[in-house]
């Protein structure tokens, strides 16, 4: 497939895109600073651009057949990147006839197949508190997709941590399974699975180890 990648110079997309090439796919990614982003691959174009430049953001997703996008809040950043990033998404995938996106969000993001147990409220509690910021972008970009009549998924993760890929985690809801972190690598690997199989169209499904 031809994949707009959005977000590819973070930590989880610099271990998105080696995965992504391997498994034979095209990469259009949008970068503030490509110069990140030390790869050189037939299969990859890099273009140089803000995520919240709305002709930027439709440039790469024309000609592409899905949308994933690994949009985080960055310190010194805009509060609304992924609500906003989101936003253009949308209405340029609409314009160019793509139909498929998947995006990557945090646990901290409620869903109503979600079953908390009492630590996973507790984890929301603190959240709402010193990251309200963040849980607001996570909210209202869930909110900008779901209101699209797009196929859309949204891969949501615990606490993202520097460790060895186990290559086996648990895909659930919150508290129905799983724990409270995961490798960037398994979350990586995880969304490329959901964007090769087509699967957990218009789901939140949760990934953890």
């Amino acid at each position: 497939m031809i994949i707009a990648l959005f977000g590819g110079s973070g930590r989880t997309g610099v271990e998105f895109i080696p995965r992504a090439l391997e498994a034979g796919h095209q990469l259009h990614v949008l970068a503030r600073s490509p110069e990140k982003l030390p790869y050189a691959d037939p299969a990859l174009t890099i273009t140089g651009g803000d995520v919240l430049n709305r002709d930027d953001v439709a440039k790469v997703i024309q000609g592409s057949e899905v949308v994933v996008s690994l949009l985080g809040q960055t310190s010194g950043g805009r509060k609304d990147v992924q609500t906003v990033g989101t936003g253009h998404m949308v209405s340029a995938m609409k314009t160019a006839g793509v139909g498929r996106i998947i995006s990557m969000s945090g646990g901290g993001l409620p869903y109503e197949k979600d079953e908390p147990k009492v630590i996973d409220k507790v984890f929301r509690g603190v959240m709402g508190v010193f990251f309200r910021g963040v849980i607001k972008d996570a909210k209202d970009h869930a909110a900008v997709l779901r209101g699209s009549d797009l196929d859309w998924t949204i891969v949501r993760a615990p606490r993202l941590v520097d460790e060895p890929d186990q290559g086996n985690y648990k895909v659930g809801y919150v508290g129905t399974t799983g724990g409270n972190k995961i490798s960037r690598g398994d979350v990586a690997d995880f969304i490329l699975k959901v964007t090769d199989e087509g699967s957990y169209k218009q789901d939140m499904p949760f990934v953890s180890w």
